[in-house]
């Protein structure tokens, strides 16, 4: 009989203590494939250890990488020639793969990368990637459920004005203008840190970027070949920020290592709305809670703004505080998805398109609920920490690539927590 994983956490507890964050998940993918850009050895280190960072170590040795990872290092040794194809069956597994398509375009003038999940050039998916390089000169045409990009005269310098500050679109197009002719502006790119921490990368091989962390990226093109380097990816503002509300939501007392609070002033600055003490430091930052939160609006939005990426945790913040939240959703059409499993665990949440309209409870109850992302699974089961009994949360797969030593941080922090397997249910037809 096939057997599941669940994390089943019991209810009523207090969060306390340190907690120590690694390397931020979307930063260390899109390193590893800047990596590409330069022949030789980089290393990558503060890699966190989940498993879309062993997807990407594939992507990148049959694109004829030698690629080790250990002690929270990816070294990467990249041939003269690298590949010019990723396959679909890695490329459906992680998205991010997809960031192989500037460096390689910019390297060899011709790649043929997989669609994620099934995108079609034009759609809201891939549109802005592809836009761009084509204003850079590539020829872009699409195939059998690829996208095959060349430039056989190499890539030029150009303005670029993006529609939405699409993380992903500024990731590629910036590792294609590195070894372009002449200048190429992006317009409304993403400024996110996880954006810079690319930028610092970049220019350390020898790349010329200015405007990281602004809405205007300036990117000369160089002529000679980047250099390979070693880099420390930046520490995970979404892990951190997920402890931060932990923390709120239990009212507890827990200090979170390796983040600069910076990154998190407007989720931290919601968290005192709700009745919290943050104490910012270097490169870490304290949450105390002692009453139970208040209510407190919340909007996700580009960065700097509330990230998208923490609203299953303002949902649980918002169903344990006094009063009513309104919660608008900007980024994703999906991320409500996990609501039903929320409202399972007792909470009271009316969603009416991109808002979710929250009245607090005292306590939830504990169910058996299930992860729809990485982000939902998080938030679920510290929802659990809020209710009355136990809570047990299935497809936990998807919070492990996210949150490398989530079970063994929360046992750290006071929390009644184990990860099991259990009987996979089976029908007969």
């Amino acid at each position: 009989m096939a057997r599941v994983d669940v994390i089943r956490v019991k209810g009523g507890a207090r969060l306390a203590g340190d907690v120590v964050v690694g390397g931020a998940k979307n930063s260390a993918l899109k390193l590893m494939a800047v990596a590409l850009l330069a022949e030789g050895r980089s290393v990558v280190s503060n890699v966190p250890r989940i498993t879309d960072i062993a997807i990407m170590a594939e992507v990148l040795r049959r694109l004829g990488c030698e690629v080790s990872l250990a002690n929270g290092e990816a070294v990467i040794d990249v041939p003269t020639e690298p590949g010019s194809e990723a396959d679909y069956d890695l490329v459906r597994r992680l998205r991010a793969s997809i960031c192989v398509l500037g460096p390689l375009l910019a390297r060899r003038g011709y790649v043929r990368v997989a669609l994620p999940g099934g995108d079609m050039i034009g759609s809201r998916g891939l549109d802005m990637h592809v836009s761009g390089l084509a204003r850079m000169g590539a020829e872009i045409s699409g195939e059998h459920g690829f996208v095959i990009a060349s430039a056989p005269a190499g890539l030029r310098g150009t303005k670029i004005w993006l529609d939405f500050p699409s993380v992903g679109a500024t990731e590629n197009l910036l590792m294609a203008a590195v070894l372009a002719k002449g200048v190429t502006e992006i317009d409304n790119a993403a400024r996110e840190p996880e954006i810079v921490d690319i930028c610092q990368m970049l220019n350390a091989m020898g790349a010329r970027i200015d405007g990281a962390g602004t809405s205007t990226l300036a990117v000369e093109g160089v002529d000679g070949p980047l250099k390979p380097v070693r880099h420390t990816t930046v520490g995970d503002r979404i892990v951190g920020g997920t402890w931060a509300f932990a923390a709120a939501m239990t009212r507890g007392d827990v200090t979170v290592h390796g983040v600069r609070p910076e990154f998190l002033d407007i989720a931290l600055d919601k968290l005192v709305t709700a009745g919290a003490t943050v104490e910012p430091g270097d490169n870490q930052f304290r949450v105390r809670m002692t009453e139970r939160p208040k209510n407190v609006d919340i909007v996700t939005l580009p960065y700097p703004g509330f990230a998208t990426d923490l609203l299953p945790m303002a949902l649980g913040l918002a169903a344990v505080a006094e009063g009513a939240s309104l919660i608008t959703e900007n980024i994703f059409d999906g991320r409500f998805m996990f609501v039903n499993e929320m409202v399972r665990l007792g909470a009271d949440i009316r969603t009416d398109g991109h808002h979710a309209v929250v009245n607090g409870r005292e306590r939830l109850s504990g169910a058996p609920v299930r992860a729809t992302d990485i982000r939902a699974g998080a938030g679920l089961v510290i929802a659990g920490l809020c209710a009355d009994g136990v809570t047990e949360v299935g497809e936990v797969h998807h919070i492990d690539r996210g949150y490398p030593d989530f079970v063994a941080d929360l046992a750290r922090l006071g929390v009644e927590v184990e990860r099991t397997d259990v009987p996979e249910p089976t029908f007969d037809f």
